[in-house]
């Protein structure tokens, strides 16, 4: 059952660095199955948004609310046990550990067992972890070392990793980064279906703009550290403003 407001509220957030706003009254909301896509130039406050969403980083000012919720500024840990997972620009996987493994492994953490049983952890979870290998399509790499993957197999072990937490809310922090051009529809695809599927609220930062139109519900842009625009694919590319942002770059600037 979806709750009755948004998994995600953020309201006139604020942070700066050395007196320099990187992100300043950002305020915008996030609801169950949506995928929204956060774009901008570099250095338009990306990162530091994600980071304040997930704890790296203590907002100065504003709210960050989950189901309800106000948990900005609390620890990173914190806020995951809440619900909110995250996935990185650069996969974060045990590489000599196999494909399973690396998935029993979260999920023995989401389950507080990490220090509360004699039972090699090779045993725990396995059926849960194949449950969560198959429908990122890495059931029959169940076997193989992670540190022998392809890098898109790693990405969507890495979506199967997030998923052991059961979140309401993911965070994709450039989730194609690194990816062949061919691949990187197909992990979002991928991660849409998931999102409807388990009514998983998704945001995600990314560099490919054939993606974020592609796959996106709602676009927010920031630009030096406000939010200039929000809508649909169609609106956000006919926002002047916007337009204006990517000229000379043929709409594939992406970076933090």
């Amino acid at each position: 059952m979806k709750s009755p407001g948004p998994v995600l509220l953020v309201e006139n957030l604020h942070k700066s660095f050395g007196g320099v706003a990187a992100v300043a009254g950002v305020s915008f909301a996030l609801d169950a199955g949506e995928m929204l896509a956060l774009i901008g130039p570099n250095g338009a406050g990306k990162s530091t948004c994600f980071n304040m969403l997930s704890g790296q980083i203590r907002p100065d000012s504003g709210a960050v609310m989950l189901n309800g919720e106000a948990v900005g500024g609390m620890a990173p840990r914190a806020i995951w046990r809440r619900g909110v997972g995250r996935t990185f620009q650069i996969t974060a996987t045990f590489a000599s550990m196999t494909v399973r493994e690396n998935v029993q492994m979260a999920l023995i953490s989401h389950h507080h067992r990490l220090w509360r049983s004699l039972r090699p952890a090779r045993r725990l979870f396995v059926a849960e972890a194949e449950a969560l290998l198959g429908p990122v399509g890495m059931a029959e790499q169940a076997e193989r070392a992670a540190g022998e993957l392809a890098y898109g197999d790693l990405k969507r072990l890495e979506l199967a990793i997030a998923l052991a937490h059961a979140p309401r809310l993911l965070l994709m922090d450039e989730p194609t980064a690194g990816m062949a051009p061919a691949e990187r529809g197909g992990l979002m695809a991928l991660a849409r279906r998931l999102a409807n599927a388990r009514d998983i609220a998704v945001l995600f930062t990314e560099h490919d703009m054939d993606v974020v139109f592609g796959i996106a519900d709602r676009i927010l842009v920031l630009d030096r550290g406000r939010l200039i625009a929000e809508g649909s694919g169609a609106e956000i590319r006919a926002d002047p403003r916007v337009r204006a942002i990517y000229l000379g770059s043929g709409e594939t600037s992406g970076g933090h």
